[in-house]
């Protein structure tokens, strides 16, 4: 804790001084283009990442970032989502999930969880992520894991697309949908725009998008 007190001070004398123009242009609205939804997991940092500022993303952060699908029942999701496509008038939503996920290894072994009910219950939502790689079986461990990741992120936006709100903006064409798998260890991203299934690097995937 000592370093994340350290960490504020630090912030507070050397860098918001340095940033207050922008601070104070946020101080009382937010305009960001983009909702981000990903993981909890702390080695996954959105705004190092894409090297964002304050106030360029809305961002939603759970284990396994998950969307379930719309429901009369309201959640922090649920309520982010519509917040975020109904009033921040986001264009952009990327769901984002990345390597060596806890999540998704619990997907994958559902069956160990007995003692985390509740987790078992949210990785319900990765169901058809974990049918489709066993399907697939014959495949590494590794393997699996890097494929339910992928088959998550894509089954999620299948998920966000039953919100009513952001049906309606799609309808419209005024919102996008971007299927991203953060690279730990190499700081790669791969994206997916939902239709072949296939990840291809950042660069290599908005180039051809273009």
């Amino acid at each position: 804790m000592d370093k994340i007190i350290d960490g504020v001070l630090k912030f507070q004398k050397d860098i918001f001084p340095t940033h207050e123009e922008l601070f104070d242009s946020l101080a009382n609205q937010q305009d960001p283009d983009v909702l981000f939804i990903t993981c909890s997991d702390s080695r996954v940092d959105p705004n190092l990442v894409t090297q964002s500022k304050p106030g360029d993303l809305f961002i939603c952060r759970n284990a396994g970032n998950i969307v379930p699908p719309h429901s009369t029942a309201t959640g922090g999701m649920t309520a982010s989502i519509e917040f975020a496509v109904a009033v921040l008038n986001v264009r952009h939503i990327v769901i984002c999930g990345h390597t060596d996920c806890g999540a998704m290894k619990g997907a994958l072994n559902i069956e160990a969880l007995d003692n985390l009910p509740h987790v078992k219950e949210w990785l319900s939502h990765c169901r058809s992520a974990h049918e489709i790689v066993k399907a697939q079986a014959g495949d590494s461990e590794e393997n699996q894991l890097q494929k339910i990741t992928e088959e998550n992120v894509l089954q999620q936006l299948l998920h966000l697309k039953t919100h009513p709100t952001v049906a309606a903006k799609l309808a419209t064409g005024d919102l996008k949908l971007h299927a991203w798998v953060y690279e730990i260890e190499s700081g790669e991203v791969r994206c997916c725009d939902g239709e072949d299934r296939s990840f291809s690097p950042i660069n290599e995937h908005y180039d051809s998008a273009n």
